[in-house]
């Protein structure tokens, strides 16, 4: 697929080119703030809905199997009906699912809500992600991917916080509508600044891999969800697992059959994509279970008030934000091969430190603890999502974008719910969440994290260097 960005000279491509991705992930700001003010907000849903907060998983799971779901449509509607078109309509879409979530009064409805909520966001990050790579030289697409996840990095910074203040002096819903004044303002960037992208018809629609994935996905994650929590009868779980291994595998052989398929499978083929995506789903796992588990810790097993856990938390944001104006240099004096080696060794190790923490742990030390691990995490996925470009382009670009933002909804969905298997076998039946019961959990997903060690031992040790040699 070959770009044409609507310019009328050069100096204004340059200019396209440097404000596109600040533009975009401006818009994307209030699915970050979004996601983290719901996390922080999980323990006053359990009140609220009176449910058992193990259950609350839902509200994460639900919207990001949405994103898993929908995501394999993002590629061939933006190079049908445009990107540009296509990222402001999920935006709307979006926008509306939050209003609804405002409106929800069971876990049910919020459930729901998060499902539309996830429906628009399937098509915001992929196809924001392939605006920027779409319109910016190679030589400028680590500091343009750095710029474009930077000002998204400030949602978890004030997520956290905004939610806590919220809490403390409104009720639950209003956590949802502080959505709508940032939407429409990206809205308004996107409109203005974001480049019309044009691309070469896709072709036909690829109806039956959308099905396919579709199931797979959806009885998968829901097997994860009610696994060892007695949500589903052993009869109905088994039956989802045949359903969705049945639909994996027939998707797999469809998608390496067929001529456009939802998603290229084939780009595993491509060393420098397969490590990324493979040893980046490792660090997403634990990634995937970080908001649900640090809540209940915080708030519910030691005791703490929405507003200091939202500001606590606010320490992993911070370190990731930090990271970002360093990343170019890292990657140019590292490469990407022993970045990821360092970064995914010592983010597997911090992901274990809240296991540990008690009564005693003075917040100042969480607070610099998870600044570290924001820090240590942030230079791993910005090489890992720029590495995965290094052997890519034309049309392979947005299949790249479309199969990537896929398996990192998947992974973030099983991580939370294996964060919430673990808790619940810590627990036990009708135990109580007390600070002990969390070791468990957080040395779990870590052990799970280190195995993206020997995944990117894998890459060559001049890999990308076309991109870490010429970034700016």
């Amino acid at each position: 697929m070959t770009f044409k960005v609507k310019t009328s000279s050069q100096p204004q491509s340059g200019f396209v080119s440097a404000i596109a991705p600040i533009a975009v992930a401006s818009a994307l700001f209030m699915d970050f703030i979004d996601s983290t003010a719901l996390s922080t907000a999980l323990p006053t849903l359990a009140r609220a809905f009176h449910s058992d907060p193990v259950h609350l998983k839902l509200a994460l799971t639900s919207y990001i199997m949405a994103l898993a779901v929908f995501t394999p449509a993002s590629g061939w509607a933006a190079d049908r009906f445009g990107a540009k078109k296509v990222f402001l309509t999920a935006m709307m879409v979006f926008l509306s699912g939050s209003i609804c979530c405002a409106m929800s009064r069971s876990l049910t409805q919020l459930v729901c809500s998060r499902i539309l909520q996830g429906l628009g966001g399937a098509m915001m990050t992929p196809v924001g992600r392939l605006i920027v790579v779409g319109s910016v030289p190679r030589e400028r697409l680590v500091s343009a991917m750095a710029s474009f996840t930077m000002p998204a990095l400030v949602g978890p910074m004030i997520g956290p916080p905004l939610a806590g203040l919220v809490l403390s002096i409104a009720d639950w819903p209003w956590i949802f509508l502080i959505n709508l004044p940032v939407g429409v303002l990206g809205v308004i960037a996107v409109w203005f600044f974001a480049p019309d992208l044009q691309a070469e018809h896709p072709g036909p629609f690829d109806w039956k891999g959308f099905i396919l994935s579709a199931t797979a996905i959806t009885t998968l994650v829901a097997v994860a969800e009610t696994a060892g929590v007695g949500m589903l009868p052993l009869w109905a779980m088994l039956g989802l697992l045949l359903v969705g291994a049945l639909s994996l595998a027939a998707f797999i052989q469809h998608a390496l059959s067929v001529d456009h398929p939802i998603l290229n499978l084939s780009l595993f083929r491509i060393p420098t994509f397969r490590t990324s995506i493979l040893g980046g789903s490792m660090m997403r796992l634990s990634l995937g279970a970080w908001p649900f588990l640090m809540p209940l810790l915080l708030q519910l097993a030691m005791g703490w008030s929405p507003g200091k856990a939202g500001l606590v938390t606010v320490g992993q944001a911070a370190g990731a934000l930090a990271a970002k104006p360093l990343s170019t240099f890292m990657v140019r004096r590292l490469g990407f091969r022993n970045l990821l080696l360092g970064a995914s060794v010592l983010g597997a190790a911090c992901t274990a430190l809240p296991g540990f923490y008690t009564f005693a742990t003075p917040p100042i030390l969480i607070f610099c603890l998870l600044a570290m691990t924001g820090f240590i995490r942030s230079n791993f996925f910005t090489a890992a999502n720029t590495v995965a470009y290094a052997g890519l382009s034309g049309r392979d670009l947005s299949r790249a974008s479309t199969l990537s933002a896929v398996v990192q909804q998947v992974c973030i969905g099983l991580g939370v719910s294996f964060g919430a298997l673990m808790l619940h076998l810590a627990r036990g039946t009708g135990g109580r969440l007390t600070v002990d019961r969390f070791t468990l959990p957080f040395v779990a997903i870590s052990l799970t994290a280190m195995l993206a060690v020997p995944i990117c031992a894998t890459l060559k040790r001049d890999a990308g260097a076309d991109i870490s040699r010429n970034a700016v």
